[in-house]
C-alpha cells in the first residue's frame, strides 16, 4: 500500500506544480499588481485633506481588514449574480485578491510615505516642485524602499491565499490536489504534498525578499 502512495506523489508532482505554474502564481502575481495600484490609490486617499475621500479611504481599509478574505470571494463570484453582475471564477479570484491587497497594502504605503522626512517636501517645494511631482520624483522612491519588507510580506501571504480560489473551482495548486486525490482518497499525502509546494515557494520569495532589502539598505543613508 504505501509503494502505491509514493507511486501516486511522484505522478502527482508534475500536475501540482503545474498547477502552481499555471494557477497558483500568474493569480499572485495579477492580484498583487493591481492591489498595489489600488493601494497607492487608497494611501494617498487616506492622507488627504478632503474629509470625504480620506473618510472613503478609511472605510475601505476598515471594510477589507475587518472582513474575511473568504467571504469578499463569496460575495464577488456568488452573492453578485444575484444583482445581475456575473463575474467568471478566474477574474473573480483577481479582484478578490486585489481589493484585499489593497487594503493591507494602503496602510504599508502610507506609514512608509509618512517615514520620510518633512525635511524632504520643503526642500522640494523650495526648488518649484508641485506636490505631484514631488510625489513622483522624490517621495515614492524613498517610501517604496522603506514599504519593502511589509509588502514583500504581504506578497507571500498572498501566495498562501490564493489556495481560497480553490473554492470557487479556480484551477491551482490547491485544486489540483483535490482533483487528483479524490478518485484515491488519499487527501492526507496529496494535501502534504501540496503544502510543501506552497512551502518551497514562499521560501524562494523569503530568500528572494532578503536579497532585496539587502541590497536597497546599501542606499540608506546613516
Amino acid at each position: 500500500m504505501e509503494s502505491d502512495v509514493w507511486e501516486l506523489l511522484l505522478n502527482s508532482v508534475g500536475p501540482l506544480l503545474m498547477g502552481a505554474v499555471v494557477g497558483t502564481i500568474p493569480l499572485t502575481i495579477l492580484s498583487f499588481i493591481f492591489g498595489l495600484a489600488i493601494a497607492l490609490v487608497v494611501a494617498l486617499g487616506r492622507m488627504s485633506l478632503n474629509k470625504v475621500v480620506s473618510g472613503i479611504a478609511a472605510a475601505y481599509i476598515s471594510l477589507i481588514r475587518g472582513t474575511p478574505l473568504l467571504v469578499q470571494l463569496f460575495i464577488i463570484f456568488y452573492a453578485l449574480p444575484m444583482l445581475g453582475i456575473v463575474i467568471d471564477p478566474y477574474p473573480s479570484a483577481v479582484i478578490a485578491f486585489s481589493l484585499n491587497v489593497g487594503g493591507y497594502g494602503a496602510e504599508a504605503i502610507r506609514a512608509s510615505i509618512l517615514a520620510i522626512p518633512v525635511g524632504q517636501w520643503e526642500a522640494a517645494r523650495t526648488v518649484g516642485m508641485g506636490y505631484t511631482l514631488t510625489l513622483r520624483r522624490v517621495i515614492l522612491p524613498q517610501a517604496m524602499r522603506v514599504a519593502v519588507p511589509p509588502l514583500s510580506n504581504t506578497f507571500i501571504s498572498l501566495v498562501k491565499d490564493t489556495s481560497l480560489a480553490s473554492s470557487i473551482m479556480v484551477t491551482e495548486l490547491l485544486r489540483r490536489a483535490q482533483e487528483i486525490a479524490a478518485p484515491s482518497y488519499q487527501f492526507l499525502a496529496l494535501y502534504s504534498l501540496a503544502a510543501v509546494i506552497y512551502w518551497l515557494i514562499c521560501s524562494v520569495l523569503s530568500f528572494g525578499q532578503e536579497r532585496l532589502e539587502r541590497y536597497l539598505s546599501r542606499y540608506v543613508s546613516v
